[in-house]
């Protein structure tokens, strides 16, 4: 991962909910990535009842409650807080690719924003980006607000989007039923003559 951060938009996150949702397996990196995303998402305002933390038994269990969390379309954005310590067969790396692929797919499916908050490192890399020196739960948090803004200003676009069909359509209809109002009018007179 790289260390330049992008500078964070400012966001007006009073009216936004969000859901985390955090595997146990090393908890005590997980406790610490979780405790600077709930610290950053109130420092910008987030109120702490439109938070919804679900814990999980591992990251391969995440992408299927983020799932269930996606659909109903009920959050602005959801986190996926996890941590895969790197071991001395590939297994770390099957859990990261499939997690990473099914979190990647709901967010399309669902047109969601979720941020891949699972970190993939060895213990003494985790301890450096879940703790202050590389805050990687900051990022996380900045990013899961600036998604909920893009994401309502879609949703918002979208609206305009439809009103403007809606009445460029019913605009359409309205000159075609005059059009043919006017056509048998002059068939009527035509009739009569």
């Amino acid at each position: 991962m790289s260390l330049e951060i992008p500078k964070s938009i400012t966001a007006n996150a009073r009216n936004r909910k969000f859901a985390i949702v955090a595997s146990r397996y090393n908890q005590e990196l997980i406790d610490l990535l979780l405790e600077n995303v709930l610290e950053n998402l109130t420092q910008a305002g987030v109120q702490k009842d439109a938070i919804e933390l679900i814990r999980v038994p591992g990251s391969h269990e995440i992408p299927y409650t983020i799932s269930m969390l996606a659909e109903p379309m009920y959050f602005d954005c959801l986190i996926a807080l996890g941590v895969i310590i790197a071991g001395e067969t590939d297994h770390h790396e099957i859990i990261a690719q499939s997690s990473s692929f099914a979190i990647q797919q709901i967010t399309l499916d669902t047109c969601t924003p979720i941020i891949n908050g699972i970190i993939t490192a060895t213990r003494e890399q985790a301890e450096v980006r879940c703790g202050s020196e590389i805050n990687r739960g900051k990022e996380f948090a900045l990013a899961a607000l600036e998604m909920a803004e893009v994401n309502n200003w879609i949703s918002e676009w979208r609206s305009t989007q439809v009103i403007l069909e809606n009445d460029k359509m019913s605009a359409q209809h309205t000159t075609e039923m005059q059009e043919d109002f006017t056509e048998k009018e002059s068939d009527i007179k035509n009739d009569e003559a």
